[in-house]
């Protein structure tokens, strides 16, 4: 591909200083552009690597009072600029052609849309709806009567039990199992009864979900992921919980069942939340926070067990310097000791 300095500039309403008639072909970073590449500034700390860089333009803020050989755009953000810039040289995600591949086995009353890919060894079961231009890469399950909306992706070895529904425009990657039973059971004299889970998982319009992430069916109603959720790899979504619009969930977050995380909530890596909580809209849970009692709307927590990102840092100071402290302790300890042996030497009487 290849568009004008004119032509990008014209995309992102930025305003451009050298020549709008220059060809690029591709982007990279500061270091490695070349004379056909275009990259971008948006850290003030890489500013110095902008006049010894070779790309034909790049992407600054507004403010950049700096020089470069070839053309600048200013914008607004330099990052959101860049990262349109990158969407129009390449497609986010591999294109499929339509078609059923001759190995895939498709259940005959199951519906697919027009522009439906079905890759090599996918398994679409009776009752399945898949929308159009979906595409099912190889290896995919997708159970009895799931639905699955228009402009998805589920990349190879994804598993969609029974009953899951997928909205529009939901990207679901490799190894991850959507619609798992619930973890319940009644303990026993004999063992643990195990808990029928018979609820589903409904994933609203937007959402991305990582690699080998789990997401629980509920037991009776519905495990929710809200519109335009964003999942990283290796989370564990438990059964019943509701995750609210626009939230973001960071690798290796265990979410225990029947939690609701509000709208825009943001759960750093390695956070751990245990059941019946509520997390407020737009707070933020620091990564290995965790999380034993319900988070009010807006509040940032951290650290075990999770508290106000504020105190936690002071505690945190403190505890670093505890073995400072418990060695001055010893010493005015030791000191204590021989202050009151002197005494007892002069015959004075200690109370």
């Amino acid at each position: 591909m290849q568009l004008t300095l004119g032509e990008i500039a014209g995309r992102l309403g930025g305003t451009l200083s050298g020549d709008p008639d220059l060809a690029v072909t591709g982007v990279a970073g500061l270091r490695e552009a070349g004379a056909a590449d275009i990259s971008f500034l948006a850290n003030p700390k890489y500013a110095s690597l902008v006049h010894r860089c070779r790309a034909g333009a790049i992407i600054v803020g507004e403010d950049f009072a700096g020089a470069h050989p070839g053309g600048l755009i200013r914008v607004a953000n330099p990052y959101a600029g860049f990262l349109r810039v990158l969407r129009l040289f390449h497609a986010p995600h591999p294109p499929r052609r339509p078609g059923v591949a001759p190995d895939a086995r498709v259940a005959p009353d199951a519906r697919l849309g027009e522009g439906v890919s079905v890759g090599s060894g996918a398994v679409i079961e009776a009752g399945a709806a898949v929308g159009d231009r979906t595409a099912v890469w190889p290896g995919v399950f997708v159970g009895e009567n799931v639905t699955v909306g228009e402009d998805c992706i589920l990349f190879p070895r994804v598993c969609l039990l029974h009953r899951v529904v997928l909205g529009n425009r939901v990207v679901v990657h490799a190894g991850t199992v959507i619609g798992s039973d619930g973890f319940g059971y009644v303990p026993g004299a004999d063992g643990h009864e195990k808990i029928p889970q018979v609820g589903d998982v409904v994933v609203e319009d937007d959402v991305e979900i990582g690699a080998n992430v789990a997401i629980d069916r509920g037991t009776l109603q519905s495990t929710r992921i809200g519109r335009g959720v964003k999942i990283d790899n290796l989370v564990h979504v438990a059964h019943n919980v509701e995750i609210g619009e626009l939230s973001m969930i960071v690798a290796q977050v265990g979410i225990s069942g029947s939690t609701r995380v509000g709208r825009g909530v943001t759960i750093a890596g390695q956070a751990g939340l245990v059941g019946h909580l509520e997390i407020g809209d737009r707070a933020v849970i620091a990564a290995q926070a965790g999380v034993t009692k319900s988070v009010p709307a807006g509040t940032t927590v951290s650290g075990y067990p999770a508290m106000n990102h504020d105190r936690a840092r002071k505690l945190n100071a403190h505890l670093r310097r505890l073995p400072g402290i418990v060695d001055e302790l010893k010493r005015l300890q030791a000191r204590v000791v021989e202050l009151e042996r002197e005494r007892e030497h002069r015959g004075e009487r200690i109370r």
